[in-house]
């Protein structure tokens, strides 16, 4: 995307290809074009390995990201006129910066079924952007049609436990995005209570950077960094209190915020999905070790492993996965969407 507007007036953009803070790849952005909408993923992204973007009855592609497409209404359309998008998501699958050559089956089913399970579920905390999940045949299932919105340039994240760059900051400052803690935290260590811990959005395909409070004020303003801060922690604290009851731990979690027409702060993007969010089973909790997620993990084990014979650094492009990798990774986000929403996903 641009780079982010470092008044209170926040930079407009209008898709996140979302990742979860796991990574301290976090998410990336993009910014569509308002004049020549890009014709493929892989040049509106800018990311190599993107496949093209399916051409959609009443709708002209604008943009891609690692694993989103976003369309806007063509004239003469069912929603010519009407300020919204279209957004897709998509099997694509992501992992050290690379669009990776090996889709997961029904990932952006499960993507989009669960932000949606969760919009339905947050909405009288903070109005959401989605307005219809009737789509065009090609994508039903794995698409939404949402208010066009304003967005702000921060990562929105909320951590309930210490993990991931948390951790490595913990244990060479004692702190999580500049904010202290006590001594004696470890991998997977309770917080004392959620942090708000928020990152500066990067170009895509670049790092997100963990940030202070004290520059989100300087981002976006004083009113506007207390309003993320305190809907995020809301936002968190409901859907912790959801999952613990179907026996997840939401170890933490990014949200996208912006403004709609009228100036209203809205949640944008998706919502508390394996790509965005660190689920743990909390039978498998213990502090001190690792926790396995409800994510990618066989994915990015595998790219690290002998088998691969691939090497992140080495600027080369990764191999297809194996069936196997595949089927255990798409099984993963099946049973992340079963145990959240008690039903399994209909396919």
């Amino acid at each position: 995307m641009s780079q982010p507007a470092s008044s209170s007036s926040p930079a407009p953009h209008l898709l996140t290809a979302a990742g979860s803070p796991q990574d301290a790849t976090a998410t990336s952005t993009t910014t569509p074009s308002t004049t020549a909408p890009s014709t493929t993923a892989a040049a509106a992204s800018g990311l190599p390995g993107a496949p093209e973007a399916p051409a959609l009855p009443g709708w002209e592609h604008l943009s891609s990201g690692k694993v989103r497409d976003i369309y806007t209404p063509e004239a003469g359309g069912p929603w010519a006129g009407r300020d919204v998008l279209l957004v897709v998501a998509s099997d694509r699958i992501s992992a050290y910066d690379h669009v990776l050559p090996t889709p997961i089956p029904d990932k952006g089913r499960v993507l989009t079924a669960l932000s949606a399970w969760w919009l339905d579920r947050l909405a009288d905390i903070v109005p959401h952007h989605l307005v219809s999940l009737d789509v065009p045949t090609p994508v039903a299932g794995r698409a939404m049609i949402c208010t066009r919105l304003t967005m702000h340039p921060v990562e929105c994240v909320a951590r309930g436990y210490l993990t991931g760059s948390g951790l490595v900051e913990y244990r060479r400052h004692r702190t999580v995005c500049g904010l202290p803690l006590p001594e004696g935290l470890d991998e997977a260590s309770r917080l004392p209570e959620p942090l708000f811990t928020p990152a500066a959005k990067a170009e895509l395909g670049e790092h997100d950077e963990n940030i202070t409070y004290r520059r989100v004020e300087d981002m976006v303003g004083p009113t506007t960094a207390a309003q993320l801060r305190e809907a995020t922690l809301a936002l968190y604290s409901r859907a912790a209190r959801i999952a613990a009851q179907r026996g997840i731990i939401v170890a933490d979690t990014k949200v996208e915020l912006g403004t709609d027409p009228g100036g209203r702060l809205t949640l944008g993007d998706e919502v508390l999905t394996p790509d965005s969010s660190r689920f743990w089973p909390a039978r498998a909790w213990q502090p001190g070790r690792a926790t396995p997620s409800f994510d990618k993990q066989y994915v990015r084990d595998w790219l690290t492993s002998p088998a691969s014979g691939w090497d992140p650094a080495s600027g080369q492009a990764p191999p297809p996965l194996p069936h196997d990798v595949v089927e255990r990774t798409r099984e993963r986000y099946l049973e992340a969407y079963r145990l959240l929403t008690g039903s399994a996903l209909e396919l």
